[in-house]
């Protein structure tokens, strides 16, 4: 009797002691929900979207740290070089100095070839993308068809062929007129950027609820009339982030057409290069190529982001 007390106290008070640990367990969890672990994720991503709220959208991944790290690389270059500079040779910021004219009319070039591949990409793609989402079948698989393929090509490869494809001159009315390589080039860079405005033109529209187009059809709008006044004001918020995404990646690979043979900045610097002769200039000089580019595309993110804000569909 004595031995079956025994065990029955010990299994109460094992209950009890199970029982106090849960209470106390339970007691540091918030009353609010059964899930504690997800607390500390939760209240990060509350207190981002408000960040993102109060900015008018996401919050940039290029921020000035990137510059600053940018600026140390290239006056950490500017040193080795420096230090590996015989007697009587001209200091590193003396030489890029004598070069900078030479080497922002190359980055000048650059931006020129950007704007214009851009541009001429996005006047096709706009078209492109409508095409897409056209009524007709066989509309909508030629334009599908297009799009899938400047877009999923290597970009390298669209220039080669446009560079070697097409002609060096035509002849107009007797008249022989040159067409130039960066001509070509920026053409080969257009291809793309073509088929992937395209697709941000088709998913921003896809994007808009159907009831806006069921609005619409009941207020007596053709399609014509719904797509031009309610469905693409409504898709410029959609498509800006993306669109200028693609305009800095875009000014980032025009540094490609360097390889068919145009003279823009990364020409121009292996030629600085070649000029001075001294391997120690290497990186200096393409690290002051990779801050040209930062202090070009850094402006371009912040100019996104109050695009985003002034253009703010609400839904």
């Amino acid at each position: 009797m004595r031995r079956a007390a025994d065990r029955l106290w010990r299994g109460s008070a094992a209950r009890t002691a199970v029982a106090s640990r849960a209470r106390a367990w339970h007691s540091l969890a918030p009353a609010a929900t059964d899930l504690p672990v997800l607390l500390p994720a939760a209240t990060r991503l509350a207190r981002n979207a408000a960040k993102a709220r109060r900015g008018g959208g996401p919050p940039l991944r290029l921020t000035p740290a990137h510059g600053v790290v940018l600026l140390a690389v290239f006056a950490i270059a500017c040193g080795v070089a420096q230090a590996q500079a015989g007697a009587g040779q001209p200091s590193v910021l003396a030489t890029l100095w004598k070069w900078l004219p030479v080497l922002l009319r190359g980055f000048v070039f650059n931006l020129a070839i950007s704007a214009m591949a851009m541009s001429t990409g996005t006047l096709a793609g706009l078209v492109l993308g409508y095409a897409q989402i056209s009524q007709v079948k066989a509309v909508r698989g030629v334009a599908a068809f297009v799009t899938h393929f400047f877009r999923n090509a290597p970009w390298l490869v669209l220039l080669f062929y446009c560079m070697f494809l097409l002609p060096f001159q035509v002849r107009v009315f007797g008249i022989t007129i040159p067409i130039p390589d960066w001509t070509k080039a920026t053409f080969g860079l257009a291809l793309p950027v073509m088929a992937n405005v395209a697709e941000i033109v088709r998913g921003a529209v896809q994007s808009i609820p159907t009831a806006q187009w069921e609005s619409a059809a009941s207020l007596a709008f053709n399609r014509r009339q719904t797509m031009w006044m309610i469905i693409l004001p409504q898709c410029i918020k959609r498509m800006l982030p993306p669109w200028m995404n693609l305009y800095a990646i875009l000014t980032m690979s025009t540094v490609l057409t360097s390889i068919v043979g145009v003279a823009e900045i990364m020409t121009l610097t292996g030629r600085a290069l070649s000029a001075e002769n001294r391997p120690g200039l290497l990186l200096p000089f393409y690290a002051f190529v990779l801050v040209l580019f930062f202090l070009y595309c850094y402006p371009i993110a912040r100019w996104t982001l109050r695009l985003e804000a002034k253009y703010a569909v609400d839904r």
